[in-house]
């Protein structure tokens, strides 16, 4: 394997060989721009708040510190926050998952009367929304205000990852359908035991999405939620960083404590970031494949 390595590397040509070197370059530059800033946050998350202040920190943590994350942790509202984020992202992924699959199946299916027209009215929806205002009055005319339904339901499918998913069941050979009707199963049982288990990837990387979606929004619950109980874990990110401006969250948290408002902030935002980057490994394989499902048939 070496060898042939080295025999590779030999046949290249000078434009091969500068090629490749700009190329490593290109992606090492775009490496370091990418992981600095998570670097930096955690870096600055457990400084001594004297260096951070003296802005000395710029890589390495100075004066290792612990005392922004005792202060997040002890804060009964950030667990508060995070139990609505995971019911959020639990419940919201199992709803976009349900609506988006039983959406995608029929509209893949060729025999289905009108699908174009259906699929033009649902991309239509992507270039064009009817507002703000429209959407808050409808929300507020089905009683959904200041309820976690509100967060879920008006989000129950993208459109985007729609057209992706019935990309894929396209993708599958019509002649397992053929086959399973033949038999005699109904659609629903051809969808569930054939189509399914076959669309592992792309249901992965609809599963990632969503939840990552549901995991970093904020804005829902910016306008239909009022109660400051059902907040999701962005909504109490986007307190802190106000606040901290304020400089009033500080002084009802840091009690005399040698932490500064920026040692806070940062402890936060890796709080709030750590458990989803803990999921991507393990759905990774699916997403590299399924990724592409949108660009690639048959």
């Amino acid at each position: 394997m070496v060898g042939g390595v080295e025999m590779l590397r030999n046949r290249l040509s000078i434009g091969d060989k500068v090629f490749y070197i700009i190329d490593y370059i290109f992606v090492a530059l775009v490496a370091i721009v990418a992981l600095y800033p998570f670097i930096f946050i955690f870096s600055a998350s457990v400084s001594n708040s004297a260096a951070l202040g003296r802005g000395e920190v710029w890589l390495l943590p100075r004066g290792f510190n612990t005392d922004a994350y005792e202060i997040v942790l002890e804060d009964k509202a950030v667990w508060s926050s995070y139990g609505n984020t995971i019911w959020y992202v639990v419940v919201g992924t199992a709803i976009n998952m349900v609506l988006t699959t039983f959406t995608a199946y029929p509209l893949s299916r060729k025999n289905f009367s009108g699908r174009n027209k259906v699929m033009m009215f649902i991309a239509f929806t992507m270039f064009f929304s009817g507002g703000l205002v429209p959407s808050y009055l409808l929300v507020k005319k089905l009683g959904l205000i200041d309820t976690r339904w509100a967060i879920v339901i008006p989000a129950g499918i993208s459109t985007w990852n729609l057209i992706i998913m019935r990309t894929f069941f396209e993708s599958i050979p019509q002649s397992l359908h053929e086959a399973a009707t033949i038999d005699g199963c109904s659609e629903l049982r051809i969808m569930t035991r054939i189509f399914l288990p076959l669309s592992l990837p792309v249901l992965s990387v609809m599963v990632l999405f969503y939840a990552v979606a549901h995991w970093n929004s904020y804005f829902s619950a910016l306008v239909y939620l009022n109660d400051q109980k059902l907040y999701p874990l962005q909504m109490h990110l986007r307190k802190i960083l106000i606040q901290y401006n304020q400089n009033e969250m500080l002084q009802e948290l840091t009690q005399g404590r040698d932490v500064v408002g920026q040692s806070v902030r940062y402890a936060t935002i890796i709080v709030s970031t750590v458990p989803i980057l803990l999921i991507y490994p393990f759905l990774q394989r699916y997403f590299v494949k399924g990724v592409m499902v949108g660009a690639i048939k048959g």
